[in-house]
């Protein structure tokens, strides 16, 4: 007998957040990251949000680890996208999910120079860093530079979309 893996229950993962920034371009880091992560606020807490995202991730093909998923070879079918649009609000789509910020002017130069964007969805949640309220570089540091985090996370590059108008 052949059993399959439930559909993920994604109100398990509570708020989805993203968080839009760039390195030092001083010091020649001028890469655009975007940051999915949840707040652990799902009915079921977060280690049930945590099992959600991994759920997630799985179920629409991205590995957590050291692997860096190549989304920029076919960005219209890849499975997370990434649009730009007016005001620099940038809006993330999974299957069954999206979430927008509004990126710093920095952010949307590089990534319209670049054309892509380095993408990390965290599995851990962050329920420090709530919507609209400011996250300094050394908390987004803490986090997003913490190993259990990294090696928690999905990781890929993106082809940057703009919505045409």
């Amino acid at each position: 007998m052949t059993s399959t893996q439930a559909e993920i229950d994604r109100s398990h993962l509570g708020t989805l957040s993203v968080l839009a920034w760039i390195g030092d371009p001083s010091d020649g880091h001028d890469i655009p990251y975007l940051l999915a992560y949840t707040l652990g606020d799902g009915p079921e807490g977060p280690e049930a949000g945590e099992t959600a995202a991994r759920g997630l991730l799985e179920e629409i093909g991205l590995p957590i680890g050291d692997v860096v998923m190549d989304g920029t070879r076919n960005p219209r079918t890849f499975a997370v996208q990434i649009v730009l649009m007016a005001g620099n609000q940038v809006t993330l789509t999974l299957p069954g999910l999206n979430a927008t910020c509004t990126a710093p002017d920095e952010w949307v130069a590089a990534a319209n120079e670049s054309g892509q964007v380095y993408f990390l969805f965290a599995t851990r949640a962050w329920p420090e860093a709530v919507p609209g309220r400011p996250v300094t570089a050394e908390v987004l540091q803490g986090f997003a530079g913490d190993e259990e985090v990294l090696t928690s996370s999905a990781h890929c590059v993106l082809a940057v979309q703009t919505l045409q108008v």
